[in-house]
């Protein structure tokens, strides 16, 4: 019985034991765990704090990745990026350009601080909870800080680029024994301002890093009016006319004009002296203008048309002496075309049969000694006055100014002159300077030819405003023959003088 009962106390003592083991294990085991515990946590706080040293992850500096990275190697890789070289194309031409050779500064400093502020603006604790959660840290992109010398870049596309790339067009130039012009190189010219913006947008960017420049094409120069006189001076002597040629051309363009005659190869002064014969109907409708208030009479309308359109004679006295004078009509438009300037242009008297002589015009023209094409007492002109009444024309119907705004001031309307080459475009007669222009080019004109006392025709004259794609321009042709001007002869030739200028003027459309 006593032996049961030490047992019984021994085995208490065990189990009490093993209960104080086990809880002292239990213990340990915590201690042990909490010690794991700080110890982790110390180490990620350190891993942590390691890691805020430099850029949190998604750190962006100009568009550059430096999450992970400090400071300087942030600023290095950020340098390399936008420091490398960027490449412009010109056409189909590459090369390269260092950043600083074009006036290209990467303000590091800043961008690297503005970084780093944000980072150290983060909290720490809620950083570092997100850490724990392996939650990637809000993304944070500083932006490029960089400035450009655009003078310094301008002049660069100017001296290094343009200068060495650019290509000037080479002109076209007429073709011998032809009525053509060869059509010639274009030219290709650097758009430097639209240029600038290219290449400042390759420097901003750290990926896109060509610059396409901007190329304009130049077409090739026509050549100048001179060659274009000579080309009609190669079509006479081709055809082997024996007559004189006198032609005057005005770009309406430029201004630029030609005005020479020409006879068997040799040159001859301009300026001579023409029977005007129908192409002096161009001062009377001017001169009926002037003479009318707006709105235009039908009557006159109707004189105006048969005049001009049909070349008749009795609507251009009907004009004079309704409009004019009964008696001196052509008196009174010849003091019109002497205010305008039109020296050796006069009518002297009425176109019906047996008109009297009204007066006898001296101009400097007709008193050349050199040459006399024999021009009729009752109406005479040139081909420069002309040339300038349909320039005349020609600026007052575009913004209804130029000489007649200044000579007759509110008296010939911009709508007067409009309708003026409205009534010259209505003489279409397939002949002369009409005959080889192109289906649907304007021609505002008027001519003149008339068999004379002898029988023969020995003048002829045409007169005209072309409006062609290339530019408008002013054309007036007289032939003179004094034996005979064969008319198709002459209506040839008319044909390829004026095909030949309507060439010059669209080269690009041969």
């Amino acid at each position: 019985m006593a032996l049961l009962v030490k047992l019984g106390r021994s085995s208490n003592k065990e189990i009490l034991f093993l209960k104080i083991s086990r809880i002292n294990l239990i213990r340990w085991i915590s201690i042990g765990l909490i010690v794991l515990s700080a110890v982790l946590l110390v180490m990620s706080l350190i891993q942590y704090s390691r890691l805020r040293a430099g850029f949190p992850s998604g750190t962006k500096i100009a568009g550059i990745t430096v999450g992970g990275l400090d400071q300087e190697e942030a600023a290095e890789r950020v340098n390399q990026a936008y420091n490398t070289a960027i490449e412009l194309a010109y056409k189909d031409q590459f090369f390269q350009v260092k950043p600083s050779q074009i006036g290209f500064e990467l303000d590091i400093e800043s961008m690297v601080a503005a970084a780093d502020k944000q980072r150290v603006q983060s909290p720490f604790w809620s950083g570092y909870w997100n850490y724990l959660w392996n939650r990637a840290p809000l993304a944070n992109d500083t932006p490029l800080v960089a400035s450009i010398d655009e003078n310094r870049l301008r002049l660069y596309l100017m001296d290094e680029v343009a200068a060495r790339y650019d290509q000037v067009p080479e002109a076209s130039i007429p073709l011998a024994g032809t009525i053509n012009f060869q059509y010639g190189k274009p030219g290709y010219v650097l758009d430097v301002e639209k240029s600038l913006a290219m290449v400042e947008k390759a420097l901003r960017s750290p990926f896109e890093r060509t610059a396409a420049l901007v190329i304009n094409e130049v077409a090739p120069s026509r050549p100048s009016l001179k060659n274009l006189e000579i080309l009609i001076k190669q079509i006479l002597d081709k055809s082997k006319f024996d007559g004189l040629t006198e032609v005057y051309i005005l770009d309406l363009e430029n201004r630029e004009e030609i005005n020479f005659a020409y006879e068997n190869a040799t040159d001859i002064d301009p300026g001579i002296a023409f029977s005007a014969w129908s192409t002096i109907k161009i001062p009377i409708m001017v001169s009926v203008f002037e003479a009318l208030d707006e709105p235009t009479p039908q009557y006159a309308q109707t004189l105006l048309e048969q005049t001009i359109e049909i070349s008749e004679d009795t609507p251009a006295d009907t004009l004079m002496q309704t409009y004019l004078d009964p008696n001196l009509g052509p008196i009174m438009m010849t003091e019109n075309m002497q205010k305008l300037g039109l020296e050796n242009t006069f009518m002297a008297g009425y176109f019906y049969y047996g008109a009297p002589l009204l007066q006898r015009y001296i101009t400097p023209a007709n008193q050349r000694l050199d040459y006399d094409t024999g021009p009729d007492i009752y109406n005479q002109t040139t081909t420069s006055d002309l040339g300038m009444i349909l320039d005349d024309i020609y600026q007052c119907a575009q913004n209804g100014g130029g000489t007649f705004a200044a000579v007759f001031p509110g008296r010939i309307t911009q709508s007067e002159c409009q309708k003026m080459i409205t009534y010259l475009s209505l003489n279409k007669i397939g002949q002369l300077l009409d005959a080889t222009l192109p289906d649907g080019i304007q021609i505002a004109h008027k001519h003149g030819w008339v068999a004379e006392t002898d029988g023969v025709i020995h003048t002829m004259l045409d007169a005209g405003i072309v409006y062609s794609p290339g530019g408008d321009y002013i054309i007036v042709v007289a032939m003179y023959q004094p034996t005979q001007l064969i008319f198709d002869i002459g209506n040839y030739l008319f044909g390829q003088i004026s095909r030949a200028t309507y060439n010059y003027f669209d080269i690009q459309e041969q």
